[in-house]
């Protein structure tokens, strides 16, 4: 079975780690993912989940203080398409063997170029762009304009489309005028492309994507099915020894990622949050100490089993666990290869996404507000901070309760596997040999 499972998973696992479109998204994503959360802190701490904070420092800083950290969080959210143009862009122009600058230089350019820039007033028109194009609703515009964009500008690199300076001009200058044909290239066909859309009913490029595209994709992702199957997999893939995550997220993460801004943006506006599965639903209340939910396994090797291999091993690993680090236990108890920790394994995450979907669907407890919290957050203060209820730390305990209970039968089995091991080999250190006769 575990072969079977081998020969069909691990080629599609490999493809996909491989391909450098989904690698460039990833990598793209995670270019601007500091960012993120880096502002997040400043939204939070303008909006901490505390009765009477908000209230406490305007008394003491003025009604203008929340504006000073809006200020700083704005800078990322409402620039959030642009911003994923330019990560997908320079990873994907660095994977290409392109300049990564110029390829995202170039791409920035483009995506502009696609942006409506003028604004009706009344009766008036003027030159300006609203951030409604250029933050969470423009991340698929952008996207495809980085990709397209870098292609272009590969396709007649490869072409030697090129002035070539002579030489003992300085490699800046050189550089530059290399990228100048390319450059005019890509240009001229997005110009196009704008002209031809403005023809169209769509009007711009951004209606026909977001029409087409990200609105479709955003309700086949904002569901609980795709949610379960994306934990599934990316744990399957784990008791393979391939890091789970890596690959479902360079499928899923587009539209996580779509999902989380949406729910921000609502948060920092005062809104109603549209959506349940977001990327904060899938990192705080599916997985807790890491892909597995292994903080439970954990739990269960420090106070029930007997092994020594177990308990120093789970003594060396809760700290690292509690801030949803677990390549210790993975590589260490091993999950990896060992069919009778991958059934808990498996069944824990896809269990805890069923139930938190069930408890978020029923409204027992606040939509995610959308903010990046560090992804080290330890439990039951995740669960607080991302929604403002202290329902979603009674929650994650119970998850992580209800995982001890799955995972506790399994790892007994491995303890005493264990302990039989050590036993043997205590009674062959405890053999003399005695060489006199000899």
């Amino acid at each position: 079975m575990q072969k079977k499972f081998e020969q069909v998973l691990m080629p599609v696992a490999t493809k996909l780690a491989n391909n450098v479109v989904l690698r460039s998204l990833r990598d793209g994503f995670l270019i601007i993912t500091p960012l993120i959360i880096v502002t997040s802190i400043f939204l939070l701490i303008g909006n901490f989940p505390i009765p009477g904070w908000s209230d406490f420092w305007t008394g003491i800083l003025g009604p203008k203080w929340t504006e000073w950290f809006s200020a700083v969080s704005d800078s990322v959210f409402s620039f959030t398409g642009l911003l994923a143009c330019f990560g997908i862009s320079y990873s994907y122009g660095k994977n290409r063997g392109l300049r990564a600058v110029h390829a995202s230089a170039v791409a920035i350019v483009s995506f502009l170029i696609m942006t409506p820039t003028t604004v009706e007033v009344g009766k008036k028109t003027i030159g300006a762009v609203q951030t409604i194009y250029l933050g969470p609703n423009g991340i698929f515009l952008g996207l495809f304009t980085a990709l397209i964009s870098v292609e272009l500008f590969r396709f007649a690199i490869k072409r030697n489309w090129t002035i070539k300076m002579p030489e003992g001009v300085p490699p800046a200058v050189s550089e530059s005028f290399d990228a100048l044909l390319p450059s005019g290239f890509v240009i001229l066909i997005f110009f196009l492309v704008r002209v031809i859309f403005s023809l169209t009913d769509f009007g711009t490029a951004y209606n026909f994507i977001y029409t087409m595209l990200q609105a479709p994709l955003k309700n086949v992702g904002n569901s609980l099915p795709s949610v379960l199957l994306y934990n599934f997999l990316a744990s399957l893939l784990w008791c393979f020894g391939i890091n789970g995550p890596t690959i479902t997220n360079s499928v899923w993460s587009p539209i996580f990622f779509v999902l989380t801004q949406d729910n921000l943006k609502a948060f920092q506006t005062g809104h109603e949050l549209p959506h349940i599965y977001t990327q904060q639903f899938i990192d705080i209340f599916t997985t807790y100490g890491g892909g597995g939910s292994t903080l439970s396994l954990l739990i269960v090797m420090l106070f029930v089993c007997k092994s020594k291999r177990i308990r120093e091993l789970g003594k060396l690993a809760i700290v690292p666990g509690i801030f949803g680090i677990n390549e210790p236990i993975i590589f260490g108890l091993p999950v990896v290869l060992n069919p009778i920790i991958a059934i808990p394994f498996i069944i824990v995450p896809v269990l805890n996404t069923l139930i938190s979907g069930i408890v978020f669907t029923l409204h027992w407890i606040p939509y995610t507000n959308g903010v990046m919290l560090p992804w080290t957050t330890p439990p039951l203060i995740s669960g607080w901070l991302s929604t403002g209820s202290w329902l979603a730390s009674v929650l994650q305990l119970f998850e992580l309760i209800l995982g001890v209970l799955i995972y506790y039968p399994f790892v007994k089995m491995l303890d005493k596997q264990y302990l039989n091991e050590e036993a043997a080999a205590s009674q062959m250190d405890d053999v003399d040999i005695d060489f006199s006769n000899i």
